[in-house]
């Protein structure tokens, strides 16, 4: 392969050969290639595009770059990635619930940066819990306990690690093929057989519309068919805040929540509509109505509640110990009387990185207290001057600082407003 001829191709818009793509990927993944042409071929895929094979193709060879993971285990195994929004926790409840159901979760997350917070700083707000666990040790958790929540390895997809830096800085994050590759190869490398899909759509989602969402979960779906592995995908509201609260151990609070059977309702449905997802996509359960009834007794029950207690202790985690609490707390005053017609996703998000909750670069240090609780949504009464949500910081005069821009973040209506809708679509 001569890599400017290479380049070349896709420049004119024409598909790759499988070996030559694959010789491509071995070349991005030991250095031997030089970053102005990786660029380059980056730019070319943005504006040309993969075709299905040609993506699948991709996503295998990045796969194989690093290690792949197998579990050869009595139960199937699942996993579900989604992709981000604001105050979005249902990984945490959502493993230990599946794994109570009777599936195997090796769970691999990653770190918030900018508006959207990561499910290893929300669990690194519990005192000692160790998200960098060896393979072994993650082979053997998962088996033992039932699931196990870490980050990636460097041997797992290393091909991915080099072109999502290169994508990050030459533009070219939103294509699709990219971005299925990307999703898919670390997905597929840590070894779950069924995958579930949360792609957000919204002011706080990567993917703003519909179209956009559907064109990447139709994608991600149809990636993984060809490489063996069950897919479903659901579309998920992402104009508002899931939940009450923003922030990483304000969220892991709310889990808990869930996962005793109370807290917000739309974070309750969704988690049990996703667990039963996945278990009916692995064969646990004959019907969607089976496996959400085999869903709300287990955390009727106490038994995925007791799951992820079991997991927290075995990855050294310390949930006696409390989680952090912020110094102060603001009220977010509503200015009138009505009902929550708007709670700007984005704009809450901005409030929460504002207030230590969330890191603009990948070294910033996180305040692992700090974020938003009690946040009203859309469709209740609030009257004025009462809180439509707390801001938590480290001092006061943080919080206040954002205090008018949080309150902007929510908009009343003086006529009754509905509910949102938390799922588009379910595709499959």
């Amino acid at each position: 392969m001569v890599p400017q001829w290479f380049i070349e191709t896709k420049r004119e818009g024409q598909a790759h050969p499988e070996g030559e793509l694959r010789e491509w990927v071995r070349g991005v993944a030991d250095g031997s290639l030089p970053d102005y042409q990786i660029a380059a071929w980056l730019m070319a895929v943005y504006l040309r595009g993969l075709t299905a094979e040609e993506t699948a193709v991709l996503t295998d060879a990045m796969m194989r770059s690093g290690e792949c993971l197998t579990f050869n285990l009595p139960r199937p195994t699942a996993d579900k990635h989604s992709t981000g929004g604001i105050g979005d926790k249902i990984s945490i409840p959502l493993a230990p619930l599946c794994a109570a159901m009777g599936l195997a979760v090796p769970m691999i997350s990653g770190r918030g940066l900018g508006l959207t917070g990561g499910t290893l700083d929300k669990l690194e707000s519990i005192r000692g819990f160790n998200v960098r666990l060896s393979t072994a040790e993650f082979q053997r958790l998962t088996g033992a306990v039932g699931c196990c929540m870490v980050g990636q390895t460097d041997s797992l997809a290393p091909a991915d690690r080099r072109l999502y830096a290169l994508r990050d800085v030459t533009a070219t994050v939103p294509s699709i093929p990219l971005i299925t590759a990307s999703i898919m190869s670390k997905k597929l490398a840590e070894g779950a057989q069924t995958l579930l899909f949360d792609v957000k759509v919204g002011t706080g989602a990567f993917m703003e519309t519909r179209d956009r969402a559907r064109e990447l979960a139709q994608s991600l779906i149809a990636t993984g068919r060809r490489l063996g592995r069950t897919c479903v995908a659901l579309l998920t509201n992402m104009d508002q805040p899931l939940g009450r609260t923003v922030g990483n151990a304000l969220e892991v609070r709310e889990s808990l929540e869930i996962l005793q059977g109370r807290g917000p309702e739309d974070v309750r449905a969704l988690t049990v509509r996703e667990a039963a997802e996945m278990a009916v996509a692995a064969g646990l359960y004959p019907s969607l109505e089976a496996a959400q009834a085999a869903a709300e007794a287990a955390l009727a029950s106490g038994a995925a509640e007791a799951k992820f207690r079991e997991m927290v202790a075995a990855q050294g985690g310390d949930l006696a110990a409390g989680l952090p609490e912020a110094a102060a707390r603001v009220p977010i005053v509503a200015p009138a009387s009505g009902w929550v017609a708007q709670v700007d996703a984005r704009a809450i998000g901005r409030v929460a990185l504002k207030l230590g909750a969330g890191r603009q670069a990948v070294s910033d240090p996180i305040d692992y207290a700090a974020g938003l609780d009690g946040l009203l949504q859309q469709g209740e009464r609030v009257e004025a001057g009462a809180p439509l949500g707390w801001l938590c910081a480290a001092d006061e005069a943080r919080a206040r600082a954002v205090l008018t821009e949080a309150q902007t973040a929510f908009r009343i209506s003086p006529e009754p407003v509905a509910a949102r809708e938390i799922i588009y679509e379910r595709m499959a």
